[in-house]
């Protein structure tokens, strides 16, 4: 018998998708654990540490249950940072059973993988992410921390294609967090730069998971 892929999943869950332009849309979530930065102002920093290991045909086994009950087109990747793991697998086999797969990355790592939607949010102080994003992320969102500032926004608007939207999120609906958004989007405005929309994060405000 081959030996089973093993994945530490720190919990899989429905809900809808809260951030980013697929905002609202109905979504089962695979968060794995472990992530490679940490960042202080993480709102999942449970999924550092805290996990069980499971092989993939029990993460699929998990998700087919749930989709029975709350059938979703889309399976979101998550974490901490997924792609710490090796998905190749698990990401095969969900779109054998016909699934769309997002992936919400902080773009620090790069795997080849069938995924339809790549999220990334490069985070300080570097902002560092791999140039395969580049033509490959649907969306870029950037967490509106405090220390943020017009010139990082104005250079990540010149990275990527304008066709690919640059979102400012606040920190966890902060309202200081909001109101620096409105800021730095007059700033963008005023500046020329094209495809830059606020954010949110929609599953807070309607109290969901």
């Amino acid at each position: 018998m081959p030996q089973q892929h093993i994945l530490k999943i720190a919990e899989i869950f429905p809900s809808i998708q809260g951030e980013g332009l697929r905002q609202g849309e109905a979504t089962l979530f695979i968060r794995l654990a472990g992530c490679n930065l940490e960042c202080s102002f993480c709102d999942t920093k449970y999924a550092w540490k805290e996990g069980r290991k499971l092989s993939t045909a029990q993460v699929l086994e998990k998700v087919n249950k749930l989709r029975y009950h709350f059938p979703s087109q889309w399976v979101c990747l998550t974490g901490g940072e997924p792609l710490l793991q090796d998905l190749a697998d698990l990401a095969k086999r969900l779109k054998k059973e016909g699934f769309k797969i997002q992936v919400e990355t902080n773009g620090t790592l790069y795997l080849p993988l069938p995924v339809d939607w790549y999220s990334i949010s490069p985070k300080p102080d570097k902002y560092f992410y791999r140039p395969e994003y580049r033509e490959k992320a649907k969306e870029v969102k950037v967490i509106l921390t405090k220390n943020l500032d017009f010139e990082l926004i104005k250079r990540l608007r010149e990275e990527f294609p304008e066709r690919t939207p640059l979102l400012l999120q606040p920190q966890s609906n902060r309202k200081w967090s909001i109101i620096l958004g409105t800021k730095l989007l007059r700033q963008a405005l005023k500046a020329g730069l094209k495809n830059i929309r606020l954010s949110g994060q929609l599953h807070k405000v309607y109290g969901l998971r």
